[in-house]
């Protein structure tokens, strides 16, 4: 989501960014381009004019021209309303009540609110220490009953059972009884998927919403209908007393104007942003932090704690202790290193929270690296402890059997060979003191454009 709007709107601005002065012709040559890249990047026009008017408001005063570097002022004044229009700053739910605390989730069909009912139960479970049940008021469709019982075993919270034989409220009431007897902190209810249109539908949300008095309830829009999700948002809004939006497919091919518009044509936060299939694909919305990688800025935070929550510390000690001892960096550390960056999303959701790679980023995509990383793991794999300690003894028909075994070329089997060489002389000149040595290093190699390996290609 927003590589279109971030590559737009940082060629835009890297035109003014660099200038000692700036008058009003400049900046509305400037902005007229920002308000493009937003229109196309589906933001809605109200967002769009509101957003421009104010950054063209505040880049016309003093603020700009008192600056000592007044094209960075300008830059600041654009990322600090962008901020502002997503909302300032991260909105936690709020469970500050007698337990069970419910969270009702509404949305459209086909929203993905099933599976975002797993996630935030997991999230509630590992981040808030929360004890978690679940429970599915979806009486038209039995597949989501059972859809929520197997995530539920999953990400290892209760599940209730329900069946299409009841109703929606005698459902919830009794999954909130049954929650106090088990002493659950939560219950997160999920509602049958409903177009804005359909009355009965509607009424029967508003009915449930009535009878159990969430403290939370939370509309799930998908981030790819664009436009149209700011809309059902607002008719949602409308019909409920929302306290929040969940964005789910956020890492989909999303031109991302919705994270931009709810907010504020509704009044109501972003809590979640749904970044990927997987139970643990579920990210708190930053407004901040979002608005500094739309600007090709990054996102360091957000990286340092998904590195803290996914990263395994203990292999990455042993593998620091084996390098200050001098002792050869072999194929299985390798093995332990791309696993590692899959866990984080792959390289290019790595380069695109680092500060102005956000380019490096779509070159990632467009090279396949996780496509490249995955053949070079499968090589790993292939071969025995033996040949993954001690690469040089890898001769013509262990090469042969390697392959055959990863199903892959023996151009791919070299590569990988020469890119370990290469990595394990690196590694070599971080023992003694090496390490600051090997920082410049990489900080020229960025500096002059260099790439990770198997980007060049």
């Amino acid at each position: 989501m927003f590589e279109s709007l971030s590559d737009r709107l940082s060629r835009t601005l890297r035109t003014i960014t660099g200038k000692a002065r700036l008058d009003f012709d400049n900046i509305q040559d400037t902005l007229r381009e920002v308000r493009k890249a937003l229109l196309e990047a589906d933001v809605a026009l109200p967002v769009v004019k509101a957003f421009v008017d104010q950054v063209r408001k505040r880049a016309l005063g003093q603020e700009v021209s008192r600056a000592l570097n007044p094209g960075q002022q300008f830059l600041k004044i654009v990322q600090d309303e962008l901020t502002q229009v997503m909302g300032e700053a991260n909105e936690r739910l709020n469970l500050a009540t007698q337990p069970p605390a419910v969270i009702l989730m509404a949305g459209l069909q086909g929203a993905g609110k099933t599976t975002t009912v797993a996630k935030l139960a997991r999230f509630l479970k590992e981040k808030e220490k929360k004890k978690v049940m679940v429970v599915s008021a979806d009486i038209y469709r039995p597949a989501a009953i059972q859809q929520l019982q197997t995530l539920a075993t999953e990400v290892g919270v209760e599940f209730f059972p329900s069946s299409v034989e009841q109703s929606p409220v005698d459902i919830a009431q009794g999954a909130i009884a049954q929650a106090r007897k088990v002493h659950a902190d939560v219950v997160i209810v999920d509602t049958a998927g409903r177009l804005h249109i359909d009355e009965a539908l509607m009424a029967e949300i508003q009915q449930l919403h009535k009878a159990i008095n969430p403290i939370e309830t939370l509309f799930v829009v998908d981030a790819m209908i664009g436009q149209d999700a700011v809309n059902t948002a607002k008719a949602f809004n409308d019909a409920l007393p929302l306290t929040g939006v969940i964005l789910s497919k956020a890492d989909g091919d999303a031109r991302g104007g919705a994270a931009l518009s709810v907010r504020f044509i509704t009044g109501k936060p972003i809590k979640f942003l749904g970044v990927g299939e997987k139970v643990e694909a579920l990210e708190p919305f930053h407004p901040d932090r979002l608005a500094s990688r739309i600007l090709g800025m990054g996102d360091i935070l957000s990286l340092i704690e998904q590195a803290e929550q996914t990263l395994d510390k203990a292999k990455a000690e042993k593998l620091v202790q084996k390098v200050k001892k001098g002792k050869g960096f072999d194929l299985e550390d390798l093995r332990d290193q791309l696993q590692q960056m899959q866990n984080l999303g792959g390289i290019g959701a790595v380069l695109d929270k680092l500060p102005g790679m956000g380019n490096m980023a779509q070159v990632a995509e467009q090279a396949d690296v996780t496509r490249q990383f995955k053949r070079m793991e499968a090589l790993i794999n292939s071969m025995t402890p033996a040949e993954r300690r001690d690469p040089e003894i890898l001769n013509g028909s262990r090469k042969r059997r390697i392959i055959q075994g990863a199903g892959v070329d023996i151009q791919d089997l070299n590569r990988l060979l020469k890119q370990h060489k290469q990595m394990g002389k690196m590694m070599k000149k971080l023992k003694g003191g090496g390490m600051a040595k090997m920082m410049r290093g990489m900080s020229g190699m960025m500096g002059g454009g260099g790439m990770p390996p198997g980007l060049g290609r």
